[in-house]
């Protein structure tokens, strides 16, 4: 037998209750169909269904509006003397737990990662003035293991540049170099890091927005497996390419801050050295037309001193990793639907509340408060919709498939890939007055080999293994999935190398 709920639901939520909303003409009901155009063989029963199923939905619009009241923490706004490299949006100071294995130890959240009661900007004045009232996933963990929040980090606008130039809130700086990039779109979270500002940074990784930073930075940014860290409470660009990381100062921090976020021992290596391990290095990820040769030189030198510490090297052809880029463009699409098409309802799945959907509709009627970057994305999405339709994205997601083949393959004959992080060291920052080839220029030049894995999904980390004229180089080491263990394992023997080097 069926009992009625005993919350007070109004009277018309129960579908066989549902009175006809007079509001509704049938007329419009047969337009719109028209308008798609459908067939209507009976009218009245078509009408009578769309009338219902209208009213189902607009039946929440009869529940009172929540009264909880807003969560509210302290922050602040520093002052230029407390924020020389621009690198900090607020500071804060949130500490919940006492102990555990991150207790006394300072982070710092990217601004697209929501922290309950203090402002959320993601690098846009369309959303200066939001405050999310519930914490990302990550943010609980870290809490809840002694970390303490020491503010919001300048990200991009959207988080759509590979460089750190393109925040409404003006430029992030590099913390050897103030005239150089800082990498993006984490800029803030690696500067804060590399600076010494914060023990830890968390940066998100869309298309290498953790990886970049920390190349340009000579810092350690993990890419983990695809889902190993929850994005739930994130503002992302599209569910199967939104990663959450640590950036950190070393490999051993890094691996501590994920076994937080993914709330798993496993990423911690199992046993130490190289012996026997065998590594490949992509020859496509070397050699790009951005590449800069100290770079290329100084990854294989690496690389290839692991020998004679047991680790087998050579090369290995992956063609497919030059697809990389084009199949990255072409899902560009789906991005531009999920945050501007739709408003933001596809961002980072729970929760995406109304408050945050109310302020991020504001671009319709605020076009040009959107970077220039932002908005070539926008009319480009617009002329390939009316040209291909979907079959640019369904034929790059058949080639994501290919692609992530490829790379199985390759890690059937290789524990690990190695290539650049990025082809060339931090470039310089676009002046004041730099036209819109160079901000384009800058935002994606460092991507080229980053990209690929936000959309295959395997493991990828960058960590320095060398400077030239005082700037870091970056290497990349890539695994099959869930194998962070592994690669930390490796990094470490890397780090050590260069420890002893500059010593």
């Amino acid at each position: 037998m069926f009992n009625a709920p005993k919350c007070p639901l109004p009277p018309h939520f129960l579908i066989n209750k549902m009175p006809p909303d007079k509001r509704l003409e049938d007329q419009e009901i047969l337009d719109r169909a028209q308008a798609l155009g459908l067939s209507v063989d009976e009218p009245e029963a078509y009408v009578a269904a769309v009338r219902r199923q209208v009213a189902d939905a607009e039946g929440i619009l009869d529940f009172p509006t929540s009264r909880q009241e807003p969560v509210r923490r302290q922050w602040s706004v520093p002052s230029a003397q407390e924020n020389p490299l621009n690198a900090w949006y607020v500071r804060t100071e949130i500490t919940e737990a006492t102990s555990g294995p991150l207790a006394g130890k300072t982070v710092a959240i990217k601004d697209n990662i929501r922290v309950a009661g203090v402002p959320l900007m993601n690098g846009t004045k369309i959303l200066e003035g939001y405050v999310p009232q519930v914490d990302a996933t990550v943010v609980t963990r870290l809490l809840g293991a002694g970390a303490t929040i020491a503010g919001k980090s300048t990200c991009n606008a959207y988080c759509f540049s590979g460089g750190s130039h393109v925040s409404d809130t003006g430029p992030v700086l590099h913390p050897h170099d103030p005239e150089r990039s800082a990498g993006g779109s984490s800029s803030g979270s690696a500067a804060l890091v590399a600076s010494g500002g914060v023990d830890y940074a968390l940066g998100c990784d869309q298309g290498g927005s953790v990886r970049v930073p920390a190349s340009f930075c000579g810092l350690v940014g993990m890419k983990a497996t695809h889902g190993l860290v929850p994005y739930t409470g994130i503002l992302g660009m599209a569910p199967g390419i939104d990663h959450v990381g640590p950036i950190t100062r070393t490999v051993a921090e890094n691996a501590l801050v994920l076994s937080v976020l993914a709330n798993s021992e496993q990423v911690f290596p199992k046993t130490s050295g190289v012996q026997g391990l065998r590594i490949g290095l992509v020859s496509e990820g070397f050699g790009r037309p951005t590449s800069e040769t100290v770079v290329d030189d100084s990854v294989r030198t690496a690389v290839h001193q692991l020998s004679s510490q047991g680790a087998s090297v050579s090369e290995v052809s992956i063609p497919l990793h030059l697809a990389g880029a084009p199949i990255s463009a072409a899902l560009a699409q789906l991005v531009i639907d999920n945050i501007f098409t739709n408003d933001g309802q596809a961002l980072g799945g729970e929760p995406v509340d109304e408050a945050f959907l109310r302020q991020q509709a504001q671009w319709r009627t605020r076009p040009n408060d959107l970077p220039q970057s932002v908005q070539v994305s926008l009319v480009s999405r617009e002329i390939l919709r009316q040209r291909h339709g979907t079959a640019l994205v369904g034929r790059a997601l058949e080639e994501t498939n290919q692609l992530r083949a490829a790379y199985d393959t390759a890690l059937e004959d290789f524990d690990l890939l190695v290539m650049p992080t990025t082809p060339m060291r931090a470039t310089r920052l676009p002046g004041s007055d730099a036209g819109l080839a160079e901000v384009m220029t800058r935002s994606g030049e460092p991507l080229s080999n980053t990209w690929p894995f936000n959309n295959t999904g395997h493991p990828a980390m960058s960590l320095p293994c060398g400077f030239s004229d005082g700037l870091p180089i970056g290497l990349m080491l890539i695994g099959a999935p869930h194998s962070e263990a592994l690669l930390y394992q490796t990094a470490t023997t890397l780090e050590e190398n260069l420890t002893t080097e500059k010593s």
